[in-house]
């Protein structure tokens, strides 16, 4: 299926008010299971720099879409400045338009390409979720990545795996999301890649292992295939996610708890 006519039909009904929005992130905080396990890990990295007595001064959102993982994080490190940089031109003028609304003027939404935009030396953290899937000239991203990052600092990734990432299961089946550029990576050639573009550490880990696999269908595939058959589904959803939440809610808490041998994603971590 198409993603992006469904986030264009989402951007729609959430952009009207500050309300809105604030609402649909809370909700994509709680549906997607990327959110929990990347949120986790940035909890894990922020207390460790706050134990350590180094400030964040900057971070860099690549790939930015919606803005959600801006918005977590402008709230959580409100003294840094946020730089992020997304390829569609009115959903970064959307985004300025509603971090200038609530007040966050430490942020900043820029249309860019990730292959290609670097500050040299600038950002403490790099952020880069729901994205590597997308770029075919992925090296040159993970080096724009290295070279932006100061000393020490860390780039964190989710992306789909090989094991079944972006719903292919068999040789020749075509991706659930028609925009990947590939159907996921392996945990090593993902590892590979970070150490010759500039990274000196590298730690990845299965994300979406059995629970997660449940509840992706559950929460997102089986939502979204209704949406893309019907604008009506709109008003079916919330009576849908009555049922299904509850049971999606507790097999996300499984998956980010658990250590998984194999996982249809990839978080992966980096340090410069």
């Amino acid at each position: 299926m198409q993603y992006d006519p469904v986030k264009r039909r989402l951007g729609v009904v959430f952009n009207r008010t500050p309300f809105l929005r604030k609402l649909f992130y809370k909700l994509l905080d709680l549906l997607l299971l990327r959110c929990w396990h990347i949120q986790r890990e940035l909890r894990k990295w922020i207390g460790e720099r706050q134990a350590s007595g180094r400030p964040v001064q900057a971070i860099y959102d690549a790939g930015a879409g919606f803005g959600q993982y801006t918005y977590w994080l402008s709230g959580k490190l409100p003294q840094a400045s946020i730089t992020a940089i997304d390829v569609k031109d009115e959903q970064v003028a959307d985004c300025n338009a509603f971090f200038q609304r609530i007040g966050r003027p430490q942020v900043k939404f820029e249309v860019g390409d990730v292959t290609k935009f670097q500050r040299p030396g600038a950002f403490d953290l790099v952020v880069c979720v729901d994205v590597m899937e997308h770029i075919l000239e992925d090296e040159a991203a993970l080096r724009c990545y290295s070279t932006s990052l100061k000393e020490g600092g860390m780039l964190i990734i989710s992306t789909p795996s090989d094991q079944g990432g972006s719903d292919v299961h068999e040789q020749g089946e075509g991706s659930f999301i028609e925009e990947h550029v590939r159907d996921g990576y392996n945990i090593d050639d993902i590892r590979t890649k970070c150490l010759r573009n500039g990274f000196s550490k590298v730690e990845a880990r299965y994300s979406y292992g059995a629970p997660g696999k449940i509840s992706w269908k559950l929460s997102m595939k089986w939502p979204l295939l209704m949406l893309q058959a019907s604008k009506l589904f709109f008003i079916v959803l919330p009576f849908y996610y009555l049922i299904a939440y509850p049971i999606a809610f507790v097999l996300n808490m499984a998956d980010v708890r658990m250590m998984h041998k194999t996982g249809t994603g990839l978080v992966v971590k980096a340090w410069r």
